[in-house]
This record gives structure tokens, sequence and C-alpha cells, in this order.
């Protein structure tokens, strides 16, 4: 792709930043933007890079904010990263949920509509918008009937299908996807795996007692590491047809697992030895998923994309980054 002037929403956070990092490396002399919130934005995840790239103040939630940015910037491509993804607090503020996922994409879709924009705009969409799926629709694809189960995947939902609207009815590039669960560094502490990997940090430097509270831990997923995934981002905006939809996600057997076997995984590469776990009810969500694989051949038979990064290694470098954090 030539030289491109490339907005980013959200690159402050765990997706935006490993997103921020590969292009920067890869494709260096684009001319980058990001929005931030004033100083309500931690840019601690992209201090390496902020001499090599332009911000812009923008709150996506507020249509006049967006529309200002979107003329100043006129991008060429938009990776949309900025959401609200910590699924249990969504049940207490859906209307928060709404705002930022559903709100802010529509105020960027219809800045683009009004200034009559050719702009790509990437909409990451989440695998936890199937909800509940039943054994038989394993693996999942783009085909599969969605029955959510909680207020964050209505939103994303709700994220998609108005990126389709527009895609139809104005004729925005909008490049959809849904990508399953992705770890790895930098990914906040009240999601599961960094949860735990937390809380083996702190045990290793004798600052927990040597158990690990957890949630519903017997949910089972395909796992890919974060820079996997960003690298199919950037394959979605440069390959994929706008309007169609895509899934992204590894097909590795060794890269499914349940979560409790995860927190088996992870305690495995502690040398810690001992370590207990147990369920913590305040970590169990209102309703569960139980399952959320992926069928990803659409997407691989476009792009040749195929993630490489193993799940023990994912685990590795998520127990390492909160060592890191903790020292």
């Amino acid at each position: 792709m030539k030289k491109k002037n490339i907005l980013i929403t959200g690159a402050n956070g765990f997706v935006g930043s490993h997103f921020l990092d590969f292009l920067i490396k890869k494709y260096p002399n684009n001319n980058v933007w990001l929005s931030k919130r004033w100083h309500l934005s931690n840019l601690d995840n992209i201090k390496t890079h902020l001499k090599k790239v332009n911000l812009i103040d923008c709150d996506i939630t507020d249509p006049v904010s967006t529309r200002q940015m979107i003329l100043k910037i006129k991008p060429s491509h938009i990776f949309h990263f900025a959401a609200e993804s910590f699924v249990s607090p969504s049940w207490e503020n859906p209307n928060r949920y709404m705002s930022v996922n559903y709100n802010g994409t529509l105020n960027l879709l219809d800045a683009i509509k009004f200034f009559k924009l050719k702009t790509k705009i990437l909409i990451p969409g989440s695998g936890e918008e199937y909800g509940e799926i039943y054994k038989n629709e394993v693996p999942i694809t783009p085909e599969t009937v969605l029955r959510p189960v909680n207020p964050y995947a209505v939103s994303k939902i709700a994220q998609d299908l108005i990126g389709y609207v527009y895609y139809k009815s104005y004729g925005v590039n909008v490049i959809r996807t849904r990508s399953f669960n992705h770890e790895g560094p930098r990914r906040q502490n009240v999601f599961g795996i960094p949860w735990y990997a937390y809380q083996i940090a702190k045990i290793e430097k004798n600052l927990q007692k040597p158990i690990i509270e957890v949630g519903g831990i017997d949910d089972e997923r395909n796992f890919t590491h974060v820079k996997d995934i960003v690298k199919g981002y950037w394959l979605a905006m440069t390959k994929c047809k706008p309007g169609e939809l895509y899934l992204l996600g590894s097909e590795d057997k060794k890269n499914i697992s349940t979560f409790r076997n995860i927190i088996k995984m992870l305690l495995k590469l502690s040398y810690k030895k001992n370590i207990k776990f147990k369920t913590n009810l305040k970590y169990v969500r209102p309703t569960r998923v139980p399952l959320l694989i992926g069928d990803t051949k659409k997407f691989r038979k476009l792009t040749n994309w195929k993630p490489k990064i193993s799940l023990n290694e994912i685990l590795e470098d998520t127990l390492n980054y909160w060592r890191n954090e903790l020292k």
C-alpha cells in the first residue's frame, strides 16, 4: 500500500498499541494520526512512537468533535480500535457501551459520509457477538445465528450492523471483521488470562497468598496472539471487500482450550509451586458463553493469513509482561 493518511482510534489500548507497533515497523512512511481524549488517555503503551505520529484530541462519542477531527485529517484509512471491551461492567453500564461502541462508530461513519470521503474504515467486531452457541454450530461461520447474552455483545452487533447500513446505503467503504479471543502483553488485568497471570506474578513476589481467585473457567475458546491478529487487520484493510464479513482467529487445535486448562498451563510456567485456584462468585458473569470457536477459512483463503504464535507463547508473553509490570 502506498503512503496513506491513516487514523487510528484507541491506539493507546491493547490492540491499538500492538497495531501501531506493527505499522511503524513494517510501513513506517505513512502519515499516522492517533486520536486521544485530552488528558484522559494514558499513552504509556505507545510512548516510544509519539515522535513518529500526530496526536489529535477527540471524543468519538461527540458528533461535533468527531466531525472536526475527520475534516482536519481527511483520512484515507481508519483503524477503529476505540471501544469499551471488558464484558463484565456492561450489565451495569449498558448505555456507556452503546455510547462508545455504537454511537462512536456511527459518528465516524456519518462524518465520512458528510464530507463525501472515500475513506476505508476497519470495524473490528468480536466473537462474543455470537453468544449462546450450540455444539452442532461449531465452528462458527459468518452465517451463524447471533444470540448475544450480554450488553457488550449487543453494542458490538449494533456497531457492525450500522457499518453495513452505511456501506449499503451510502457506499462507505466499511471493512467488517469479527475476531475470536486474542491475548498477549498489555491487556488489562480485568480480563481472564491477564488476571490469572497478574495474580501469579504477585504470588511469585510474595505479594499475595498462593491462591488465584477466578470466575467461570470452563468456557472453551480458540486463542490467538494479538500480534497475529493485528497483522490480520492490516490484511483485512488491504485485501478484503467492503461490506463483507470476515472472521479472524487461530484454528490450530493446540490453541483451543478452556480457561481451566489455561490456568493449569500458567501454573506450570511459574517457579512457585503449590499455587491453588478457587472460584470467587463476584467474578462469575450472569450469563455464560460456553463455546466460541470460529471458522476463518473465508479470510484465510483471501489473504493467506495464518497465525504463527502458539498458545504456550501467548501465556509466556502475558506472564512475563505482568512480572515486569510488578518490578
